[in-house]
């Protein structure tokens, strides 16, 4: 983790133009194409939204711009952030969050991403959060092919980490689509970046093997 040095950030200036709004997040929606994706994850019977937690989390890491975070005063950048994801609870229509470190490889990281939701069994957990801010926060509403998409959140302008969501995938042509959201703070993320982040995420789905 990196302390920025406000005085000399070259963001400084839209950070706190972003910072003073009441309300400094915004959200974009977008469809991306799993057609080679889901294709792979059911060849290899990985289950599809595990991978795809993996997935979003390990482009978003690829952008910088995603991994700010507002701490007071400070601002700080991490080396890595992790996802803290709904997943519902087996027999019930409730949802439990569930908060799962990283790792290396997309196989590692489904096998204890599934060990976690199985064996937790409240639906907060809130030793996993607590003092973290090196998080995504992730649902899947995934019955619905949304074409927009706002989330829950407290009413704090320091509130700087990222929603992602996706919804119900429905073919188009020869391609499978997947409505995907992107809510970010402004005062680190521009369009720019959710283009990058997109672009990131897609060129992953395209190339995974």
């Amino acid at each position: 983790m990196k302390i920025i040095d406000l005085d000399t950030w070259e963001r400084r200036t839209h950070f706190y133009f972003f910072k003073r709004m009441d309300y400094p997040h915004y959200n974009i929606s977008v469809n991306i194409d799993i057609s080679n994706f889901l294709a792979r994850t059911r060849e290899k019977g990985i289950p599809f939204f595990y991978a795809m937690v993996y997935a979003a989390t390990y482009a978003l890491n690829q952008v910088e711009e995603f991994r700010y975070r507002i701490r007071g005063e400070q601002v700080v950048l991490h080396d890595m952030i992790h996802p803290s994801y709904t997943d519902m609870s087996e027999g019930t229509d409730m949802f439990k969050m569930v908060t799962v470190d990283m790792e290396s490889s997309l196989d590692d990281f489904v096998k204890k991403a599934q060990a976690k939701s199985q064996s937790q069994t409240d639906y907060f957990v809130f030793k996993d959060v607590e003092g973290r801010d090196d998080l995504i926060y992730i649902t899947s509403v995934q019955w619905v092919s949304f074409t927009h998409m706002s989330h829950t959140i407290s009413f704090n302008k320091d509130d700087s980490v990222p929603r992602l969501a996706w919804g119900k995938y429905f073919g188009q042509g020869d391609k499978i689509l997947l409505p995907f959201s992107v809510q970010a703070h402004h005062s680190f993320v521009d369009g720019i970046h959710v283009g990058r982040y997109i672009d990131c995420l897609q060129e992953y789905l395209d190339e995974y093997r």
